[in-house]
C-alpha cells in the first residue's frame, strides 16, 4: 500500500510545484523518480523523455502514465494520472479566477514575471543533466555536433522540435543497423 502512497505524493508534488507549463516539470518528476525514489536510472529517464517528447500531448502526463504503470500496472497508471492532473485542474480554476479578478494591479504582473528567470534555471539544469548524459553514451564530440545541429535546424532554419526529434529517433535507430552490417561484413 505504501507504494501506492509513494506514486501519489511524487506526481502530485511535482505536478503542483512545476509553474510554468510541462517541461518545466520534467526536472522536478526526474527529482522524485530517479533521486528520491530510485524507480528509474538518470538514462533510462532520459530515454523516457526523449520518447515522450516525440510522441503529441502533454509530457508531464506521458510521463506520469508511463511510470506509473512500470512501478504498478494498471492502477499505478492511474493513481498516477490522477497525481498529475487533479490538482493543476483545481489550482488552475483558483489561480486563474484571482489573476483575472486582479490582472490590472502591478503586483500580479510583478509575480508572473518573476517566475521566468526560475523556469530559465530549472531549463538549463535539465539540459545540463541531459548533455552530460548524452555525453556517456555519444562522447563529447557527437554531442557537440547534434547540439549544434539541432540550434541551427530549429533557430535559422526552423524546423519544428518534433519533426528534429524524429528525425534522431531515425538516425539512433538505424546507426546500430548500420554498425551490424560492417561486423557482419567483417566477419564473413
Amino acid at each position: 500500500m505504501r507504494i501506492y502512497f509513494d506514486i501519489f505524493i511524487a506526481f502530485f508534488r511535482s505536478s503542483i510545484l512545476s509553474f510554468g507549463g510541462g517541461p518545466v516539470g520534467i526536472p522536478l518528476i526526474e527529482e522524485e523518480v530517479v533521486k528520491k525514489y530510485h524507480w528509474m536510472t538518470l538514462e533510462e529517464f532520459g530515454d523516457l523523455v526523449a520518447i515522450a517528447n516525440a510522441l503529441p500531448g502533454p509530457i508531464n502526463t506521458k510521463l506520469a502514465g508511463y511510470i506509473g504503470w512500470r512501478i504498478k500496472g494498471a492502477a499505478g497508471m492511474l493513481l498516477a494520472l490522477v497525481a498529475c492532473v487533479f490538482p493543476i485542474v483545481i489550482v488552475l480554476i483558483l489561480l486563474l479566477g484571482f489573476l483575472t479578478r486582479f490582472q490590472d494591479q502591478r503586483w500580479v504582473r510583478g509575480m508572473t514575471q518573476a517566475v521566468l528567470p526560475v523556469v530559465g534555471v530549472l531549463m538549463a539544469q535539465l539540459t545540463w543533466r541531459f548533455v552530460t548524459s548524452a555525453k556517456k553514451g555519444m562522447g563529447w564530440t557527437l554531442t557537440l555536433i547534434l547540439i549544434a545541429a539541432s540550434f541551427i535546424l530549429m533557430e535559422l532554419l526552423h524546423i519544428q522540435a518534433p519533426i528534429l526529434i524524429a528525425l534522431t529517433l531515425l538516425f539512433v535507430l538505424l546507426k546500430p543497423w548500420k554498425q551490424r552490417s560492417k561486423k557482419e561484413g567483417a566477419s564473413k
